[in-house]
């Protein structure tokens, strides 16, 4: 490497380092010696102990005991026991998430029962620079259920202007907690409160934040909310979703995706369809066990670990990386990401001319991040498994991609780097 860190930031990264709290966690995770992993906000790292329970999953729990687990190891509840689990890392009591089915399923599940819950509000607002599943989704809602969808960003609702007019007539308001681009934290207590005082109810993707950001769902009254559990959880990939539903909503929660398991007497099998009491009835289909019982084992990472921790930690990273660019990098990339720490997820987004091209430079080398079209590099900081040392060290590795062209055989591609 030709570019190299000054001793102030080797340093400061050394000292932050050694008064880390999390230090002791990060031997819990799987990561080659060889990489440095900035992207769990894609993909999170696997938990060291996983593979183990995976093992026993199949060989003992299918293998042997086979169809007896759904009783005998629990099958049965285990999504309502995972989602407690989350529960507590998002800052929600126990019975008021259920894991299962993917972000989009539940997204699809918590706009229609919302609209169905105030079905005098003709209007859902969402964020057209979300992502784009969400918005995809929203509008499906919308047509179903002959609704009106506004385009709206967080921050709009909270002024007087036209688009937070949209909130006179609406009966959601679904927003993501994080920008899944920029990074960029949107104030959720405020937001929420907003969309209360028009009359509409609150939905939040917290795919971005969940594992990484205190979220409080209950504390600020949050109605509904979804997330995928594959990022900052460590699930795995493609590991099961969640949603959310305030203990105050559950009666009336009326879900569109009518499963046997989310019945009130499911080995009954009786015609009519009659909805489990909590939020039980959020379930739908026979969930994939294996994904969900990785899912489980692998929250057993954040054991003994606060948010707060992480939250301090991350701030802490994501503020190295950004200085740590300024110096060596300067201004042949645009930080995107607020620099107050308050506005931002745990990620940092740079733009870049050729931010394809130098992603997949920086991957060949080892730091892995990923891009976004046109121009964003996405780097996203894992605060149980990443150290201030690697930071700065990628943050290094970046200025030497940029300064010596290596990058400028590489073909430009219309495709993310990763999903």
């Amino acid at each position: 490497m030709s570019t190299q860190a000054p001793p102030a930031l080797t340093e400061r990264a050394d000292a932050l380092d050694a008064a880390d709290e999390l230090a002791p966690i990060v031997d819990r995770f799987t990561v080659p010696d060889e990489v440095i992993y900035l992207d769990g906000n894609s993909l999170g790292a696997l938990p060291r102990h996983v593979p183990a329970v995976v093992a026993d999953i199949v060989e003992r729990q299918w293998g042997h005991d086979l169809i007896r687990s759904w009783n005998d190891n629990d099958w049965w509840h285990a999504p309502t026991r995972i989602g407690d689990r989350i529960g507590a890392l998002v800052g929600a009591a126990p019975g008021q998430l259920v894991a299962g089915d993917s972000t989009s399923a539940n997204l699809f599940k918590v706009l229609a029962a919302g609209c169905r819950m105030r079905p005098d509000r003709p209007t859902i607002v969402t964020d057209p620079a979300g992502f784009s599943t969400d918005t995809y989704i929203a509008q499906s809602v919308a047509r179903l259920l002959d609704r009106r969808l506004v385009y709206a960003a967080p921050h709009d609702v909270l002024d007087n202007g036209d688009r937070a007019a949209a909130l006179s007539d609406a009966a959601v308001v679904a927003f993501s907690h994080v920008d899944y681009r920029t990074g960029q934290l949107w104030n959720l207590p405020e937001v929420t409160a907003a969309a209360h005082r028009a009359g509409a109810l609150a939905c939040w993707d917290l795919s971005h934040s969940a594992g990484a950001v205190p979220v409080g769902l209950d504390a600020y009254d949050v109605d509904l909310a979804v997330g995928c559990s594959y990022k900052y959880l460590n699930g795995g990939p493609g590991a099961p979703a969640y949603l959310y539903v305030a203990a105050r909503h559950q009666a009336t929660f009326d879900q569109p995706l009518s499963g046997w398991h989310g019945h009130a007497t499911p080995f009954a099998m009786t015609v009519d369809y009659e909805p489990a009491d909590g939020i039980a009835r959020g379930r739908c289909g026979t969930p994939p066990m294996l994904s969900m019982l990785t899912l489980e084992a692998a929250l057993d990472a954040f054991d003994g670990v606060r948010i707060e921790q992480v939250r301090a930690k991350s701030l802490s990273l994501t503020g190295l990386f950004i200085d740590a660019v300024d110096q060596l990098v300067g201004g042949d990339v645009q930080v995107v990401t607020p620099r107050v720490p308050g506005r931002r997820g745990s990620q940092v987004a740079l733009r870049h001319g050729q931010a394809f091209q130098a992603v997949t430079a920086l991957i060949a080398r080892g730091v892995i991040g990923d891009f976004r079209q046109p121009d964003l590099m996405r780097f996203g900081f894992a605060a149980p498994y990443l150290t201030h040392r690697q930071v700065v060290e990628a943050a290094a590795q970046l200025a030497d991609v940029l300064t010596s062209g290596v990058y400028d055989d590489i073909a430009p591609s219309a495709t993310a780097l990763v999903t």
